[in-house]
């Protein structure tokens, strides 16, 4: 059986808004649902394991709050990527949430962990800020994942919508162009997802479902 690794901040602390923050929760249940009713296993990776942290719950969504309730043991004790063997798993979806600007960019065994399944044939992929995970990512031959790719994440737009734009540490989707990736997007906050080969990224939460949809796809189990 096909199994995904989402991959999870571990960051918890909005810059110094006083705000906490961790990982989206809607960008891994909707995803979840995807992979689970299309037979796949799903697991959890966080960058310094543990509990991981959570973010945007929202008591009216029922398919996240029915995830946390069924994955609440696991979310609260990740492996750390160093635990893992690459060879387990066919996709690593880096979820979003905020924290993720901090901790992704600097997460080396996750970072390595994506990139050995990548070059094992597996897919790997991103939503919202979940691509930040993806800037630390280099493959065998030296080159960043994200070069010459079309890639889509939160887009500097979007952070300005939020008010978020002097908050956070960089802009993630100024940050992929200067890896060398293709930007792509739509609207703001609208559903936008894309997969060029077996890198598949997504814009926003609204998107975090299609971007499972485009995994399945590229991993021809659809």
């Amino acid at each position: 059986m096909p199994t995904v690794l989402f991959a999870l901040t571990s960051h918890d602390t909005l810059g110094d808004t006083g705000r906490r923050t961790g990982f989206y929760v809607s960008e891994v249940a909707h995803p979840a649902e995807v992979f689970r009713a299309a037979g796949w296993d799903i697991a959890f990776v966080s960058v310094r394991g543990g509990a991981a942290p959570q973010d945007g719950v929202k008591e009216e969504d029922i398919v996240s709050t029915s995830f946390l309730l069924e994955h609440a043991e696991s979310l609260a004790a990740t492996s750390t990527a160093a635990e893992l063997d690459a060879d387990d798993y066919d996709a690593v979806y880096f979820a979003g949430g905020h924290g993720t600007m901090w901790d992704f960019p600097h997460a080396a065994d996750l970072a390595a962990l994506a990139a050995a399944v990548y070059e094992n044939g597996g897919v790997v992929a991103a939503v919202c800020h979940g691509p930040a995970g993806l800037l630390p990512v280099t493959l065998s031959n030296g080159d960043p994942l994200v070069s010459g790719k079309r890639v889509s994440s939160f887009t500097n737009e979007e952070e300005a919508a939020v008010g978020l734009t002097g908050t956070v540490p960089f802009l993630l989707e100024s940050a992929l162009a200067e890896r060398g990736a293709l930007i792509t997007k739509g609207d703001t906050f609208a559903e936008y997802a894309v997969a060029d080969g077996r890198l598949v990224t997504g814009q926003n939460p609204a998107s975090a479902a299609k971007v499972a949809e485009l995994v399945l796809r590229q991993a021809g189990t659809d």
